[in-house]
């Protein structure tokens, strides 16, 4: 008879507890229809701006709302006095602004402790004429700010024919969305109700404030487009008032085509608000089909937070959410909670409506799925994959019944490849970089250029589902990722924080698609995430990776997300067996709490780099369970080669 001491101890016994918390919490997570959906957190600006869209329609007072949001708004600010773009980041002066403007419209006195530090930050940087183009709007729409403070948006720029230079659909859909509506308001030039009659004299300070561009431009753009602004501004008044109302008419237009029901236009905070207060500033009653649509659609965004306090989301994040989760779920052998995910994504698919990204590639058929409940004219590629690898992934348990969705999905996403062979989110051939040079786009964020995780999530989607290394598609797309590699061995992340994202998505791709592990592009991008770990074992990345002067990786503290993301990264490239995948994943281990999850207030998402950052709080819910997950399962396997194209 065997001792117990004599019964050998399985080494993975530990990881599959930890697995098994980990797929409980998360199936506790899911909706009782198959999605998961988790809050989508942003900076101070969209809960500051909720405030002040309330102030500037007039509506009736909700004290208990406002002093909700002030409580958040209030938790959030920085030990500098001011409010960051992201958690523990620096002082970011737009967003302060916005914070202490909508502070004090909820009442909070000026000479508070909180409300002084702010304001002292706020002046000794500049005060608020120093702000951002949209901050800028947003206290001229108050008549806090002179509107000879922002560049000129002429109207009728929606009407430029699709051939002209600076036109609407050269832009990226996000930008499009937002700048439509602000047309209307920067033509109008309405004042806000604002009943109690507050604003913001005491932030600005003497002198002149010239924009301070996100990213730098060509000379000849910056001067022409400059020009260009003045002779606009002075020639205002002169405008043909019959071409301006065309052109009032024609953003109605455009809007109420894309409405979007009650996920509202482009299904995002910035445009919605714009839509809102463009009906408001053409006479539309708060009871208008139109109008009641788009502000039912804001309040969809609220987050009621237990412990009392209320935020508004800049969208939400479902069909991504439910993707994800569906691949951790398979990874873990929780088929039965994946399928029901992707069979919730099914009817979601968008295959009768040729959205915006038809005006560069006509002739593909629909067949993509958006990133919130509803976006019919502006799904995405990267979300196309990964349901498309998911719902491939699952056909052992389902069969054919998602095998039409799998093939409208492939077609539509490879029918959206950009002529330089690369992939971006939302169109094709978005590349008109000269458009971040005019005077209104500061934020450098216009376009939607090719970007390596994007690509690479294409180039998985492809090689999982059979398309050959050596297909023209997928030679160009392979090509634009060599390409695309820094000479450290890394890739710039456009969509999370940043090149240990992008190295995760990129590995993943070269190992569908059959590239050698050996390559000389594998073996550089394994000896960057490597050398990047931190002693403890996990990885992490500051938002701060995208600074224009970056010069190379700085430590930062481990994050569940981006531990899973680097440990998922090199077994892709065959590292399974490494002694860096052992010690990450120790660290996950031993991280873990209690209720199977991991904790993480810090942001790991991408708005737009340098301006504005996102909090995904289902990244460490699904992210650390795959990449136990992965781990058990090639040690456990016969093979040391990951299969699938995430």
């Amino acid at each position: 008879m065997l001792d117990v001491e004599d019964i050998a101890t399985d080494p993975l016994d530990g990881i599959d507890a930890a697995i098994g918390r980990a797929a409980d919490a998360l199936k506790r997570d899911q909706k009782a229809d198959g999605h998961w959906v988790f809050e989508l957190e942003a900076d101070a600006t969209i809960p500051s701006e909720y405030i002040l869209l309330r102030h500037y329609l007039g509506e009736p007072d909700d004290l208990d709302l406002e002093a909700a949001i002030g409580r958040y708004l209030r938790r959030i600010q920085g030990s500098h006095g001011g409010w960051p773009l992201y958690h523990d980041g620096a002082f970011d002066i737009s967003a302060t602004v916005k914070a202490y403007y909508a502070l004090k419209m909820i009442g909070d006195d000026i000479d508070a402790p909180h409300m002084a530090r702010a304001r002292a930050e706020i002046l000794k940087r500049g005060g608020a004429g120093a702000t951002n183009v949209f901050t800028r709007i947003q206290l001229a729409l108050f008549g806090a700010g002179p509107w000879s403070h922002v560049p000129e948006m002429p109207v009728e720029l929606i009407l430029a024919p699709r051939g002209f230079p600076i036109n609407l659909y050269r832009m990226s859909y996000w930008a499009r969305t937002v700048i439509v509506p602000l047309l209307v308001l920067a033509a109008l030039r309405p004042v806000a109700r604002n009943p109690r009659g507050v604003k913001a004299d005491e932030l600005f300070a003497p002198g002149r404030h010239v924009l301070k561009r996100q990213l730098p431009g060509k000379w000849q753009y910056e001067w022409g487009f400059g020009a260009l602004d003045i002779v606009l501004k002075r020639g205002r008044r002169f405008w043909p008032k019959g071409l301006r109302r065309k052109a009032i008419d024609a953003c109605v237009a455009f809007v109420g085509e894309r409405i979007n029901g009650t996920d509202g236009l482009g299904a995002i905070y910035p445009a919605i608000a714009n839509s809102v207060m463009m009906f408001d500033a053409l006479g539309y009653a708060p009871d208008h089909p139109e109008r009641a649509l788009a502000r039912e659609a804001i309040e969809k965004l609220l987050v009621h937070r237990d412990d009392g306090e209320i935020y508004c989301q800049p969208c939400v994040s479902p069909v991504w959410d439910t993707a994800l989760a569906a691949h951790a779920m398979l990874e873990a052998g929780e088929e039965d909670a994946a399928v029901k995910g992707l069979d919730w994504l099914t009817p979601r698919q968008i295959l009768d409506v040729k959205g915006d990204w038809a005006e560069q590639r006509p002739d593909v058929r629909p067949g993509g799925w958006a990133f919130q409940y509803g976006n019919d004219h502006y799904p995405d590629l990267d979300d196309t994959a990964v349901v498309v690898m998911a719902m491939d992934r699952a056909r052992p348990k389902t069969g054919d019944r998602h095998a039409e969705a799998i093939d409208r999905g492939v077609e539509w996403n490879a029918g959206l490849q950009s002529a330089d062979g690369g992939f971006a989110a939302f169109d094709a051939d978005n590349t008109h970089f000269y458009l971040n040079d005019i005077p209104f786009a500061d934020h450098g964020a216009l376009l939607d250029p090719p970007t390596a995780d994007v690509t690479a999530r294409v180039v998985s989607m492809l090689a999982q589902v059979g398309e050959p290394l050596d297909s023209p598609r997928m030679k160009a797309a392979l090509d634009w990722l060599r390409k695309d590699q820094h000479p450290e061995g890394s890739w710039w992340g456009r969509w999370g924080v940043n090149y240990i994202y992008g190295t995760w998505s990129v590995l993943c791709a070269v190992n569908a698609a059959g590239v050698d592990p050996a390559n000389a592009m594998v073996r550089r991008a394994v000896r960057w995430l490597v050398q990047i770990q931190n002693a403890d074992g996990g990885w992490g990345e500051s938002c701060d990776s995208y600074a224009l002067d970056r010069r190379g990786h700085v430590s930062a503290p481990s994050i569940a997300s981006q531990t899973a993301w680097a440990l998922l990264g090199l077994m892709a490239a065959g590292e399974v067996d490494h002694p860096a995948v052992a010690r990450g994943i120790a660290w996950l281990e031993r991280r873990q709490d209690e209720d199977g999850l991991w904790g993480q207030e810090h942001y790991t998402g991408g708005g737009f780099p340098r301006v504005f950052y996102l909090r995904y709080h289902g990244y460490p819910k699904y992210f650390p369970l795959w990449a136990l997950a992965r781990f058990r399962n090639l040690k456990r396997g016969n093979a040391r080669r990951v299969e699938f194209g995430m």
